[in-house]
């Protein structure tokens, strides 16, 4: 089982992004697949877990982003669209990411999030005039200045400190009861993700950390986040809660973490969808890189 969004196996082919010919002769190509997102939710089959693609003559005439190629050089785009006009079901796309496969549940991720940027990216940043999709989706131009836009993925720390075989948890205050994750927070301007792990500890738990290492990383399209997991070395158990971002925290054994992955614990854990799941199992298991 892959982490959630992870794994998409098309080409993104950066040179037919480039190449606006190519593309407009791609998108009218007989075997071209759309894929719909009704509300920034993908469409799904009404049979089964899968996207519904469909063809060029059954979708609408809206903006579409290219996706990519597939392994036998069929192009995929998205646009928005309505699952009632092709037969589809919209699905809330962290719903989709836990039924679909690693590399439909990796499309989610990119069409929603490019989507999403295309609806609130739709004027210049320089200087105020409309700016129109350019490279397949993949940026956007201002006719007026010239200025080109393209989209930002916003880094997000996920981490866990550990101390003498406990490992620090927290819920936040929206957090359905009993539930407890990694403690997590945006990197800021001026910072390394190193200083952005210490920092979020000390800040919403009062814990000093050291030794940062990096675990993995997962795309979150909600709306375009990088989550970046690492591990980090307390100093000492003492907490000292920001309870405006925490409601609790606690330190946790093994033996307690692995109930929770379990779903027999006396606390509940994120699930596989979520980086923090797999950061917890890999502290568990003993798969994370040393101090």
């Amino acid at each position: 089982m892959r982490m959630g969004f992870t794994g998409m196996t098309l080409d993104r082919a950066d040179h037919l992004r480039r190449d606006e010919q190519a593309l407009k002769l791609a998108r009218m190509h007989p075997s071209a697949r759309f894929l719909l997102l009704d509300g920034l939710k993908p469409v799904l089959a009404p049979d089964a877990d899968r996207l519904l693609w469909v063809r060029r003559s059954q979708a609408p005439d809206n903006p579409s982003i290219f996706l990519g190629l597939d392994e036998e050089g069929i192009p995929h785009f998205a646009l928005a669209g309505a699952a009632a006009d092709v037969g589809g079901i919209a699905t809330d796309a962290r719903a989709a990411g836990t039924r679909l496969s690693a590399p439909e549940a990796g499309i989610v991720a990119l069409a929603r999030s490019l989507l999403d940027w295309h609806d609130r990216h739709g004027f210049c940043a320089a200087c105020g005039a409309p700016t129109r999709p350019v490279k397949g989706g993949y940026g956007r131009q201002c006719d007026r200045c010239t200025a080109q836009h393209f989209p930002r993925v916003d880094p997000v720390v996920i981490m866990l400190a550990e101390k003498d075989g406990l490992a620090l948890v927290g819920r936040q205050p929206g957090f359905p009861a009993g539930f407890f994750s990694a403690l997590a927070g945006f990197v800021e301007p001026g910072e390394s993700l190193e200083e952005a792990v210490a920092r979020e500890l000390w800040e919403e738990a009062g814990v000093r950390a050291r030794s940062v290492r990096y675990v993995a990383s997962q795309p979150w399209p909600f709306p375009s986040s990088l989550m970046i997991g690492a591990l980090a070395t307390a100093d000492s158990h003492a907490l000292s809660p920001d309870f405006e971002e925490l409601e609790e925290a606690r330190w946790v054994s093994r033996e307690e973490c692995a109930a929770a992955l379990r779903g027999d614990g006396d606390w509940s854990a994120p699930p596989p969808l979520a980086i923090a799941h797999w950061l917890l199992r890999a502290w568990v298991e003993g798969q994370v890189p040393p101090s």
